[in-house]
């Protein structure tokens, strides 16, 4: 009898996707789901298109699933070629987006990941240079999109799924592209693990119980982190401090960054972009607009302190919308504006990209300012600032910018109305 480890308590009686390729590690995930959990279950199967036979498989997976009587959802996805990420990691990219897209609050993601994978998880990492948090492989569970990730088979050798299998009659399908010894992991499992199993045939479980190690000891540096990390906020979620962060010893200045930029939910930062970050970043002029930039994420220095997100291009300078307010206006490179509390306005506006030189008549007030200096006396960032759309009237003066400033006049109508702008900037904003 083959057992799931059991859950967390915090998950134990949660509804469960299961990721379900039809191989043989989640065929038998699925089928110990089905008969043992006594949950709320579905599966997903992620429909690459990288191979011939990939409608056949989606078939398969569906078929299986009806017998089962699990619901399933396919999900299909593009694989991006080339940008320097590698066939692997960029099909568990696509793969891992979609498994966060169908994952319902506080549902429990189930992936069948075994013993066999954790050991080759931990060689390759070692082989990359991984430190402690990387040689952590895979853990057992953790915080995942809306809900939870949970590998209930991490423990067992993929021998006993084999034999499990057999022994139910199950199907399952062959990749293959598993054979492919051109891809890293595959020549790791048929050539390099044989071999190691020859001298050292538990060379599987001490792989896994070093990764298992390294897991523990890089959870105890997270609570370490975590509370350098709260100090460094001060306040502020989304933004760190400069001087307090140069107040931490080296290696911890680079385990806090990385630790921020996870709890931010932006791609892992490569390691020289550490370097360059705790290097030039760190010395560099206030009003230098230094910044460190990788796969659509950034890190910049502004006002003494760290700054992240990801996106936000400047809008167009030549941009320009009619709006009357009624219906939310998308604008370029993502976002909106949006009047929220009225039907509209009574006279159709227009939204435009600022230019420089613009004014603008504060409450209260009976002469104009420079917008360029009521932002900044906003404390409103610069890329912000290059983002930010302007409500202007048909004569061109300017009523709002975003929903940061409005003009006294607009500010009058808004509360006559009980209405305000609401402005989504497009980005994963974080400040």
């Amino acid at each position: 009898m083959l057992d799931l480890a059991p859950p967390p308590a915090c998950i134990a009686d949660r509804p469960v996707l299961v990721g379900f390729s039809g191989g043989l590690d989640s065929t038998v995930l699925l089928h110990l789901l089905v008969t043992q959990a006594g949950r709320g279950l579905r599966a997903i199967h992620v429909h690459h298109g990288l191979h011939p036979d990939a409608n056949r498989w989606a078939e398969h997976c569906r078929a299986t699933c009806d017998r089962l009587g699990v619901a399933i959802a396919v999900a299909t996805v593009e694989v991006a070629r080339g940008g320097g990420r590698g066939p692997e990691a960029a099909a568990r990219d696509v793969r891992r987006a979609a498994f966060a897209m169908e994952l319902r609050d506080g549902e429990v993601l189930a992936l069948a990941h075994h013993r066999d994978d954790q050991a080759e998880t931990f060689l390759l990492r070692a082989l990359r240079g991984s430190g402690v948090d990387g040689l952590g492989a895979m853990r057992p569970w953790c915080r995942f999109a809306r809900g939870t990730l949970w590998r209930p088979l991490l423990a067992v050798p993929r021998a006993e799924l084999i034999g499990y299998a057999s022994r139910h009659g199950l199907s399952w399908i062959e990749d293959p592209s598993n054979a492919d010894v051109s891809l890293d992991r595959n020549f790791l499992r048929h050539e390099v693990l044989p071999l190691l199993r020859r001298r050292w045939p538990a060379v599987d479980a001490a792989f896994a119980r070093s990764a298992g190690l390294a897991s523990q000891a890089g959870a105890l540096l997270d609570e370490d982190d975590g509370v350098a990390l709260d100090a460094l906020r001060n306040g502020d979620p989304d933004s760190i401090d400069l001087d307090a962060l140069r107040d931490l010893s080296p290696p911890r200045q680079a385990r806090v960054l990385r630790y921020w930029v996870q709890s931010l939910a932006l791609p892992p930062v490569p390691a020289q972009g550490v370097d360059v970050i705790l290097g030039h970043l760190l010395q560099a002029r206030d009003d230098s607009r230094a910044e460190f930039a990788w796969d659509g994420a950034w890190v910049r220095r502004w006002q003494g302190r760290l700054h992240a997100g990801r996106g936000g291009a400047a809008l167009p300078a030549a941009w320009r919308a009619d709006w009357d307010g009624r219906t939310p206006l998308p604008l370029p490179g993502g976002g909106t504006l949006q009047l929220i509390g009225a039907d509209g306005f009574a006279h159709s506006m227009a939204v435009v990209a600022r230019q420089g030189g613009e004014r603008i008549t504060l409450a209260g007030r009976s002469h104009s300012h420079a917008l360029k200096h009521v932002l900044q006396d906003l404390h409103v960032p610069p890329w912000r600032r290059e983002r930010i759309p302007l409500l202007v009237d048909a004569d061109g003066e300017v009523l709002a910018a975003g929903d940061i400033v409005a003009s006294g006049a607009f500010t009058a109508w808004l509360d006559a109305h009980g209405a305000r702008l609401a402005w989504d900037d497009g980005t994963d904003r974080l400040n």
